[in-house]
């Protein structure tokens, strides 16, 4: 038998959803039959899969010991290297470097930003697993591998379902800083286009016109200088499909400097990057509805203190 108290990042979940997360190895059919003939309790009686876990409860899990994994921490075998803009009791804003995996993927499954940022708590006493049945410090927003920038992690439950929540609503501004090839005609606008995606070829289209099965991009842009035919913008995310920034600019015949899959080898030989010049340097939460245990960010800005590739190409800070 084991016993699992709930404590405050378990709390709000529904049983079903709780135990597929502090016990992986369970499966689900298994689950629901254990809770049915009362394997699984709840306070010392009968519990149902669609319950409310409440702080304090305690769970008793009459179940195989084959179903309990020993405790394996895998961020402990990443460097606790980050480079934070900011960090509180509730979150941290970090700076990725580019050419980090914020997830794991097929090809590197340990030295990836979550667990960069695990490792870092960890070390720092904030978090231990073993002291959680079901939430682990989990990223808010993600970014490319290889563009860096500000990414957002949340270090409880509530925190992740507060920013998860602001996010959809467009309640945090997120502004980019980008070098595209050539000169915009407009130094400021929004562009509108289509976003479709190309899954085997993993890239996306933008169109000028509707297309069926596309969805509406909008993208904020501003030019702050330029120099030798190389554009410095800043970029607003209107909306948030995958690779908007980079296929949007390519769409309109400005595509960024250093990207090889919406550019071209010969645009950009000779220029020294190994991929594209983009970079996430500055959040805003700017909240319109209340923000519960993060009310104190309303109208707070941070942004990054550096980025590469401003002052390589000719650019001071003065131009941001």
């Amino acid at each position: 038998m084991k016993t699992l108290i709930i404590g405050p990042n378990d709390q709000g979940q529904r049983l079903d959803k709780f135990l597929t997360k502090a016990v992986p190895l369970l499966p689900q059919p298994l689950l629901y039959k254990y809770v049915r003939i009362k394997r699984i309790k709840r306070n010392g009686g009968r519990c149902h899969i669609a319950d409310r876990l409440v702080l304090g409860d305690k769970l008793e899990l009459y179940i195989g010991d084959e179903f309990f994994s020993p405790p394996a921490f895998p961020f402990l075998y990443a460097p606790p290297d980050i480079r934070p803009v900011y960090e509180d009791q509730n979150l941290l804003l970090v700076d990725k470097p580019a050419g980090i995996l914020v997830h794991e993927d097929a090809r590197e499954s340990r030295d990836t930003l979550i667990h960069r940022i695990q490792r870092h708590l960890y070390e720092k006493g904030e978090y231990d697993p073993r002291r959680e049945n079901s939430f682990a410090p989990a990223l808010c927003n993600r970014i490319d591998r290889n563009t860096g920038g500000i990414v957002i992690a949340a270090k409880n439950a509530d925190t992740l379902r507060v920013i998860s929540e602001k996010i959809r609503l467009r309640e945090i501004e997120k502004y980019y800083l980008c070098l595209v090839h050539g000169v915009p005609h407009k130094k400021c606008g929004v562009l509108k286009g289509y976003h479709r995606k190309d899954a085997a070829a993993n890239t996306v289209r933008i169109d000028a016109i509707p297309q069926p099965g596309a969805k509406t991009a909008l993208t904020k842009y501003r030019v702050l200088g330029h120099r030798d035919n190389i554009s410095l913008l800043e970029v607003e995310l209107l909306t948030g499909r995958t690779h908007q920034i980079r296929a949007h600019l390519a769409s309109v015949g400005h595509p960024l400097v250093g990207d090889a899959k919406y550019g071209t080898n010969r645009m950009n030989a000779g220029l020294g990057l190994r991929c594209q010049a983009l970079y996430s340097y500055k959040v805003v939460f700017r909240f319109q509805t209340p923000a519960e245990n993060l009310e104190y960010l309303r109208d707070k800005s941070f942004a990054v203190g550096h980025v590469p590739f401003v002052e390589e190409f000719g650019f001071s800070p003065a131009d941001l």
